[in-house]
C-alpha cells in the first residue's frame, strides 16, 4: 500500500512538472513586441505576432486562423494600435480567459503632427502616435509591463521573468548609453526626412527632430509636396528614410528632387536592436554629409 502510494505521488509530480514546463501562448500585435516578450519569457513562452511586418499596423484586420490561435493564447500584449480599439473587445470575447496588457500603459503618447514637416497653422492631427517601441528609455517601461503580465499569467516562473527582465533593462540602458555617445557630434534639433511618421519617438529622445512625407497612409498633395521639398533643401536633407511597406515612388520624387539616397529601415522588425543601430548609423553618417 505504502509503495503504491510513492509511485502514485512520484507520478503526480512528475505530471506537474511537465505541466508547469508546458510554454505559455502569447500573442503581441507588432514583431518588434515578440522581441521583448522573448526578452523576458525566454523558453516559457511561445508567441504569436498579429500583424506581421510587411504589412500595415495601423489597420491590420486578424486573419481567421490567428482568431483561432488567439483563443490558445494566455496573454495579447497590447500596443495602442488603431486597429486594437476595434478588435480587443472581439478577442476578450472570443477568449474569456486572456489577460489583456497594455504595453504602452505608463507611457504619454505624442500627437502625431498633420503638417508633415511644414510649421504654419495650428491646427494638429488628434491621433497618437503609436510608434513608442522605437524609444530605448520607452521600451523599459514596455518591458516592465510585460514583466507583470507575464508574472500574474505564470507565478511559478515569476523568478525567471525577473531575471530575464533585469539582464533586458541592463541591454537596454546599454544601448541607450552608447547612441548617446554616437550622437555628441551631431547638432541638438538635427531635421532628417522620413517617409512614415515612425521615429517621433527617438527624436524626442535624443534630441532631433523627425519631418514626415506621408500621414497616415495619405501621400501629399503637389502643393504639400513642394512645401516637402524645399522645408528639406533648408536642412540639407541628403537622407530619406521608408520602411519596405510604403511605395517608393513618392520616396524617389522626393529624393531626385533633394538629390538624396533612399534608406530603407524596417521600423517593424522583428530584430529590434538591429534596427534600432541602423538607423543611429544613418543619423550619423547624414549628420557629417550635412556638415560638409
Amino acid at each position: 500500500m505504502m509503495r503504491l502510494f510513492f509511485i502514485s505521488a512520484v507520478f503526480c509530480l512528475l505530471a506537474g512538472a511537465c505541466i508547469a514546463a508546458e510554454p505559455i501562448q502569447i500573442t503581441v500585435s507588432i514583431p518588434p513586441q515578440k522581441y521583448f516578450v522573448e526578452k523576458i519569457g525566454g523558453s516559457r513562452v511561445r508567441i504569436t505576432v498579429m500583424a506581421p511586418a510587411g504589412g500595415c499596423a495601423e489597420t491590420y484586420e486578424p486573419k481567421p486562423q490567428q482568431m483561432t490561435a488567439l483563443s490558445q493564447s494566455r496573454i495579447y500584449f497590447a500596443i495602442g494600435f488603431p486597429f486594437e480599439d476595434v478588435w480587443l473587445p472581439r478577442f476578450a470575447a472570443a477568449n474569456p480567459r486572456l489577460l489583456i496588457c497594455r504595453t504602452d500603459e505608463g507611457i504619454k503618447k505624442l500627437a502625431m503632427d498633420a503638417h508633415r514637416g511644414h510649421e504654419h497653422g495650428d491646427k494638429k492631427d488628434k491621433m497618437l502616435d503609436p510608434h513608442i517601441w522605437l524609444s530605448p528609455p520607452l521600451a523599459r517601461v514596455q518591458a516592465k509591463n510585460i514583466l507583470k503580465a507575464l508574472q500574474s499569467a505564470d507565478a511559478a516562473s515569476s523568478g525567471t521573468y525577473q531575471r530575464n527582465f533585469e539582464i533586458f533593462v541592463a541591454e537596454l540602458a546599454k544601448l541607450d548609453a552608447t547612441i548617446r555617445e554616437s550622437f555628441k557630434g551631431v547638432k541638438k534639433g538635427s531635421v532628417f526626412l522620413a517617409m512614415h511618421p515612425s521615429w517621433q519617438y527617438f527624436a524626442e529622445e535624443y534630441g532631433l527632430k523627425q519631418m514626415v512625407i506621408e500621414i497616415e497612409g495619405r501621400e501629399p498633395k503637389p502643393k504639400e509636396m513642394m512645401e516637402i521639398i524645399q522645408t528639406a533643401k533648408e536642412h540639407r536633407i541628403k537622407i530619406i528614410y521608408t520602411p519596405p511597406q510604403t511605395s517608393l515612388r513618392t520616396v524617389e520624387t522626393v529624393a531626385k528632387a533633394l538629390d538624396a539616397r533612399v534608406a530603407v529601415i524596417d521600423h517593424l522588425s522583428e530584430d529590434w536592436e538591429k534596427t534600432i543601430l541602423l538607423f543611429r548609423d544613418s543619423i550619423v553618417q547624414s549628420s557629417k554629409q550635412s556638415a560638409e
